[in-house]
């Protein structure tokens, strides 16, 4: 049993063998029944994108659609005058598919047609469901399919490219909201003044939101109608095309936020209705409609379905070269229930006959097809219940993402700005929500993503300083709350990032601490844009602090990315002391220490650290970061002997320990060791310690320091 791996790795495990070993052979009874037991690979079967649809070859156009309920179908368009006419009808072939081939010359560039389907009873106007372009009149606001076949088409420069992800550092954006201006951005836009801006930042990739074409702007892309089509909101195909070539040149890997967990409920732009029928590509049944998404779930069941989310998927690898998706919406397709109301407090919550082998079937298959397209593609889930095996390989047993988002972070961190006062922030709940993950599952650490952004809820630094962000961001005003809410900005970043065991995401603007909400146009603002943009010039205001946080967030990453495989070196925690708020960890020859303190400074504060020299390499509390820089980080720090830890070859590094201020110390190589130990200059303002190697602080200058926080 191949699969019990998955067991082997984690033994609590052992009591659902049954149900693990059934999903896997299930996955493999669909697998060989799709691909004809193996006559065809995955990727032959997930070619649908190049028969569907509207296809050009040397002479003639020809359009095929799936539609076994119609009775008729008529390409109706700018080539025909919006009617229906016998030359441009449709014949059906076999398989409920329909056909139709036209001379050259019936169709050009830019023509917009929709097909009008018929079926026992009624009719409609129809979005092809595998095109490739769609776009809105301006004025009818009427969207519409259309012709893309330029004379000169998009060439790609890098015609393979492979990430260097080791760690993956990403940055999320959403294409039409990067732009300063109160409009949509353009693709054009943001690879001319945002792309460099991500590249300076150190990030190794984007994770692109609101791709797939959707009808309704505000959506934020999560309510597709038409799954082969990139945007036009945002431009044309080749204008994406040429911001991933631009992406790929300048080493930044390109992931999409795919959306196949649900579908727009819109029949005349989506694919509700598609052919008369409520069960084309959805549940017929009680199960057809998202109860709390207002959308249209997919019915994993039907082959026709996965081979159409199966080709979605190598399409927009093939097509635009994105090296990879993160599945939305994961928890709501593996559960029946969608995941609502479910506590999911143990291991039988996940094999309680409450999940759908269908959907845990197509997501399994999704991973396999898409690394056989690309070996080097990377595939995220965003999975909220815990499922085991979400993130491990499948032929242990697992459903073969790459990695899982770390969910439970950002929810800690709103949870405890909101309902903690700064002296109950417990180093050690701190380190578990950070560390708290399945051992052979990789996961995407986060301290906020665009969720937290949305109306109705507030960014970290919003909650952090709230209202004193429109007053008090000056470089020259001194304000507690601004001050309170930089540093701990800083801090919650250093440790959600540097005890990642996969990769780290950023929501752009959330770097240098975007003031506000995230608003989309809508009838409630009267359709502004105000809050759907990115105020750019906040962080390139050198008389505002904005820039301290997009300068110590630039520094974060440039110092993780230094290290090669970063989340794959040993995360051990060295101290953690929640009457002290202090918590220390290592990572090979880096030492994080920790002060979440907000008023206690301590001197002299031991911590038990592999023996050696120590040099800071960075400072939350640095005057160039915005802090008030009241340790020198040019000292260098060396351990201190104890007997007691002789065997451990293990010393006390004593550090001043500034309240509510994080420093990252390296340890020094030295290629000769001829300094003798007793010359060695002591930490700066060390004092006697106690057994444990700590003491408060009670110096006039540790005393004025906390006094200057307060």
């Amino acid at each position: 049993m191949e699969s019990l791996n998955l067991i082997k790795n984690d033994p609590w495990l052992a009591p659902y063998e049954e149900a693990i070993q059934g999903r896997f052979d299930y996955v493999r009874e669909r697998e060989n029944n799709l691909t004809n037991n193996g006559k065809l690979t995955l990727s032959e079967l997930a070619s649908g994108y190049l028969y569907f649809g509207l296809q050009k070859n040397s002479k003639e156009w020809v359009f095929r659609e799936w539609a076994p309920n119609a009775t008729a179908i008529y390409i109706i368009g700018t080539c025909n005058g919006w009617e229906k006419k016998k030359e441009f009808q449709l014949q059906r072939i076999e398989n409920g598919i329909w056909e139709i081939k036209l001379p050259l010359d019936k169709l050009h560039h830019l023509d917009l047609f929709k097909l009008w389907i018929e079926w026992e009873g009624g009719g409609g106007e129809r979005i092809p469901a595998w095109i490739r372009r769609v776009v809105q009149d301006p004025v009818t606001k009427i969207f519409s399919a259309q012709v893309w076949d330029p004379e000169k088409p998009y060439q790609f420069q890098v015609k393979r490219f492979k990430p260097d992800v080791a760690p993956l550092m990403i940055y999320e954006c959403h294409i039409g909201m990067a732009t300063q201006e109160e409009k949509v951005g353009s693709y054009d836009e943001f690879r001319e003044n945002v792309l460099p801006r991500i590249v300076k930042a150190g990030y190794n990739a984007i994770q692109v939101m609101a791709i797939q074409e959707h009808p309704y702007y505000g959506s934020f892309g999560y309510h597709v109608s038409s799954f082969f089509a990139a945007s036009s909101r945002f431009g044309t195909p080749d204008e994406l095309k040429r911001l991933i070539d631009e992406a790929h040149k300048n080493g930044l890997a390109v992931i999409m936020d795919i959306v196949h967990s649900h579908a727009v409920k819109n029949e005349t732009e989506g694919l509700g209705r598609f052919d008369g029928s409520y069960n084309l590509y959805f549940h017929g049944d009680d199960r057809r409609e998202h109860p709390a998404w207002d959308s249209l779930c997919f019915d994993y069941g039907k082959n026709e379905v996965l081979h159409f989310l199966l080709s979605n998927c190598k399409f927009w690898l093939d097509e635009y070269k994105f090296d990879g998706f993160r599945f939305d919406g994961v928890t709501s397709m593996l559960y029946y229930s969608h995941g609502l109301g479910e506590a999911f407090c143990n291991y039988a919550d996940y094999y309680n006959g409450h999940q759908d082998s269908d959907a845990i079937t197509y997501l399994t298959l999704a991973n396999k097809l898409v690394h056989e397209v690309n070996k080097n593609a990377i595939t995220i889930a965003e999975e909220v219940s815990g499922m085991p095996g979400i993130a491990a390989k499948i032929e242990n047993g697992g459903y073969g993402f790459d990695y899982r988002m770390a969910m439970n972070i950002p929810d800690f961190w709103i949870k405890t700005i909101k309902e903690k006062k700064d002296e109950d922030w417990h180093p050690s709940a701190i380190w578990w929500e950070t560390t708290n993950r399945r051992a052979d599952e990789k996961t995407i650490s986060y301290a906020e993503s665009h969720d937290q952004a949305l109306v109705g809820d507030k960014t970290i630094i919003f909650r952090l300083i709230d209202a004193d962000m429109y007053w008090h961001m000056q470089k020259d005003d001194h304000n507690y709350m601004v001050e309170r809410g930089v540093a701990l900005h800083k801090m919650i970043r250093l440790v959600t990032a540097t005890t990642m065991n996969g990769g780290y995401l950023n929501f752009m603007g959330n770097e240098f601490g975007h003031p506000e909400w995230i608003d989309f146009p809508r009838e409630g603002n009267g359709w502004s844009y105000k809050y759907a943009r990115r105020q750019w010039n906040l962080e390139d205001d050198p008389n505002l602090k904005y820039h301290f946080l997009g300068d110590f967030d630039e520094a974060m990453v440039k110092l993780i990315r230094s290290v090669k495989n970063f989340q794959d070196t040993p995360l051990q925690k060295v101290w953690d002391n929640d009457g002290d708020q202090i918590l220390a960890y290592r990572r090979e020859d880096f030492i994080f220490v920790f002060n979440f303190s907000p008023n206690k400074s301590f001197t002299g504060y031991g911590i038990l650290v592999p023996k050696g020299e120590y040099e800071i390499v960075l400072d939350t509390d640095a005057a160039t970061f915005g802090g008030f820089g009241l340790n020198d980080d040019t000292v260098h720090h060396f351990t201190q002997f104890d007997p007691l830890y002789k065997k451990e070859k293990k010393e006390w590094l004593k550090l001043y320990l500034p309240a509510r201020t994080a420093m990252v110390l390296r340890k020094v190589k030295t290629k000769a060791k001829t300094r003798k130990r007793e010359e060695a200059t002591p930490s700066q303002g060390v004092t006697p310690t106690n057994s444990k190697g700590k003491r408060k602080a009670t110096t006039k200058s540790s005393k004025e320091a906390s006094k200057k926080r307060k």
